[in-house]
């Protein structure tokens, strides 16, 4: 080994007598750095004897320049990525899926506006019922009452339970119209109208979360009523818990009455703004609902619910501009001419709220992976409320259960509009209450010819959706949160039919709760499991989970209203 190291170094030896090779580092030819290849015979040299630059050997770097200095030009990259191809067919279903979800936001308009045209005039049918059916029933009901010594008494109930219901609306909406004379609307302008914008603003907002946690609590106090009124007592004296739920459902009314008044004088304010900055500004407050619902989860029982919320917001908004057209209009003493000024103001409001709803919906769809076909389920179950309150075993009234479902209570509204048409509007003369008889003659033929047509359309609805069977075959549904022993009331307001002594079905007897068939109808429940059971019950629970998981989306559907919490009920 040490004749072959001395062969090596005896070429390398400099004019000054020293040797390269003696400092380990490699000699080079003219001068360069560049490694003189190794000797036949040596083998590969060392990494040591190598200098790296950058991670490159230099006897790489010099192999690599004497490649033709067009394989690094700048035309070959511009050239290899002017024709660098590649085939959208190796991911075919990820296109695919892209391109359904284009298809779906394109859809989502259509769709959405079709449930919301069929819900605003559901909304519209349970509104002018409050004016129109809801005064005959009463007065019929009223005389039945009179008229019932002269006929005996061939029931235990003076008034059927339907009746009842009826009377106590009819009463209520008479004793907050009275009640809403002591509130000046013309103070509240004045007063609102003297705030800053800022201050405006907040209020707008808060008065539309107030709106809805009222809404939520008051079906359940008029339902309460409802209930505590019709209910079987053994003593008389059970009655007398009637009259505090009646003064609780009287003073929900009225300040239900007086928020939106204070919502209709400040969306007032707005129209009549010089600048029109507040106009502006609650305009926008509708696209910050994007912000708070666009990035969230959303299940179709969740979407369903939003869509019933968005139905009752545009109806009452539409209602809303109607209020501040007559009050503007009686200012200026009912110009036809301002009508044209304040249409622009409308319709923009009204853009504004069909274009949120369209781009909340479309993303939702979107970020959620829900079809648009799920809109048809909605109205279908929309559509099934409204056939089942014309059965025979109907347990409720069409108006009110449109209040349970989207959040839609009528009488508040109604209690304000009839305060502001008789303020705005003077009857004088014959000729004027001639008017008025024909108007409401008018109204009620709009009520008939739009409960018709609604109900050929949720007719055809349902059996699109293959629901009939539901309506010949009810459901017990139990009260979530309750155990089974607690279910008693739920029972006794489902059994709607009996039969009299001449064996022909009737639906107005109020029904008789029988603790016998009590075990029969908790078995054949398909409503959803109670969420506090005994610790017996847990096993038979778990195994009928996997049943409950392939309930169809249409069940659930029917058990969702506008206030129920539905997070962890998804499937």
């Amino acid at each position: 080994m040490a004749g072959v190291a001395d062969a090596a170094a005896a070429p390398g030896t400099g004019g000054d007598g020293r040797q390269d090779g003696g400092r380990g580092e490699p000699r080079t030819l003219w001068g360069s750095s560049e490694p003189r290849p190794p000797a036949a015979g040596t083998g590969q040299p060392s990494p040591q004897q190598r200098t790296e630059t950058l991670g490159f050997y230099e006897s790489d770097r010099g192999r690599k320049k004497k490649r033709s200095l067009s394989d690094l030009s700048l035309l070959r990259f511009i050239s290899a990525e002017l024709t660098r191809g590649y085939f959208l067919e190796h991911n075919e279903a990820k296109y695919t899926e892209r391109r359904e979800r284009v298809y779906t936001c394109m859809r989502i308009p259509k769709e959405l506006e079709k449930l919301m045209f069929f819900g605003i005039f559901l909304c519209l049918d349970a509104f002018l019922y409050v004016f129109t059916l809801l005064p005959l029933r009463v007065f019929l009901a009223m005389f039945r009452f009179i008229t019932l010594p002269c006929y005996g008494l061939r029931d235990r109930r003076l008034l059927q339970p339907a009746q009842v219901c009826d009377m106590l609306k009819g009463v209520i909406l008479v004793i907050c119209y009275f009640m809403m004379h002591y509130v000046d609307y013309s103070m509240m302008y004045h007063l609102i109208r003297g705030q800053s914008v800022i201050k405006l603003y907040i209020i707008y907002n808060m008065l539309e979360v107030a709106d809805r946690l009222i809404s939520s609590f008051g079906q359940d106090i008029l339902d309460a009523l409802y209930w505590t009124a019709t209910e079987p007592k053994e003593r008389k004296r059970a009655h007398i818990g009637v009259i505090p739920h009646f003064f609780m459902a009287v003073l929900y009314v009225f300040l239900h009455a007086i928020l939106i008044m204070v919502q209709a004088t400040t969306l007032n304010v707005a129209f009549n703004s010089h600048n029109k900055s507040l106009l502006t500004i609650m305009m926008s407050n509708n696209f910050v609902e994007i912000k708070g619902s666009v990035f969230k989860k959303f299940e179709k029982n969740n979407l369903f619910q939003m869509s019933n919320s968005d139905i009752k917001e545009r109806f009452t908004n539409y209602v809303l501009l109607l209020i501040v057209c007559l009050r503007n209009m009686e200012q200026f003493s009912w110009n036809p001419d301002h009508l044209w000024v304040l249409f622009p103001d409308v319709c923009m409001v009204v853009a504004s709220e069909i274009a949120v709803d369209i781009v909340k919906h479309a993303f939702i769809t979107k970020f959620n992976d829900i079809t648009a076909d799920v809109y048809s389920e909605y109205r279908a179950s929309l559509a099934f409320d409204l056939v089942s309150s014309r059965q025979k075993n109907a347990y409720t009234d069409y108006s009110d259960s449109v209040s349970r479902r989207m959040g839609f209570i009528p009488l508040p509204l109604a209690v304000l509009l009839i305060r502001v048409v008789t303020s705005s509007i003077k009857v004088q003369g014959v000729l004027a209450y001639v008017c008025v008889v024909l108007f409401y003659c008018g109204l009620i033929s709009l009520k008939v010819l739009n409960s018709i047509v609604l109900l050929g359309k949720s007719c055809q609805y349902v059996k699109e959706a293959k629901m009939e069977e539901k309506l010949f075959n009810p459901v017990l549904t139990a009260t979530p949160g309750k155990p089974a022993g607690k279910q008693q009331g739920t029972f006794k307001s489902t059994q709607g039919i009996s039969t009299d002594e001449n064996g022909s079905t009737s639906v107005t007897n109020q029904p008789v709760h029988q603790k016998e068939n009590m075990p029969s109808l908790l078995v054949t429940s398909n409503s959803d499991q109670f969420l506090t059971t005994p610790d017996g019950e847990e096993k038979d629970i778990s195994q009928d989970s996997s049943e409950l998981k392939h309930r169809s989306a249409k069940k659930d559907l029917l058990e969702i209203d506008r206030f129920t919490i539905c997070g962890n009920r998804i499937d």
